[in-house]
């Protein structure tokens, strides 16, 4: 995995994990892989496995069964896509629209491209 500087590693393999979920990989129910596995698969501190864990775990993603693991919640993907779709509209859309505004990009023609 390539981190970016811009968002803090956390963060970023919390994403990585709710594309897991996103793209059915992890599936509700199944155990994610544990502190120790993701961190040697990613090649980071099993400390930061631990903060995105219970990032994810805040936000009702991933689910600790104590002394057995990390789960995937019920209706996991339903919360990622409420959790990233508030993102989006917080902190990537308003970016969006100020550089359309100072490009005088009209939304008509961003639809005729896309």
């Amino acid at each position: 995995m390539d981190f970016k500087e811009t968002q803090p590693i956390y963060m970023q393999i919390a994403d990585w994990a709710c594309e897991q979920i996103l793209l059915d990989k992890w599936q509700s129910d199944d155990r994610a892989p544990s502190v120790r596995e993701l961190g040697a698969l990613l090649e980071v501190n099993p400390n930061t496995v631990v903060r995105s864990y219970d990032f994810l775990q805040t936000k009702e993603i991933l689910v600790n069964k104590r002394g057995v693991g990390f789960f995937v919640a019920p209706n996991a993907a339903d919360k990622i896509r409420e959790f990233q779709k508030e993102r989006f509209f917080e902190e990537e859309l308003p970016v969006v629209f100020k550089t359309m505004r100072l490009l005088n990009i009209e939304i008509n023609e961003i639809v005729r491209r896309f």
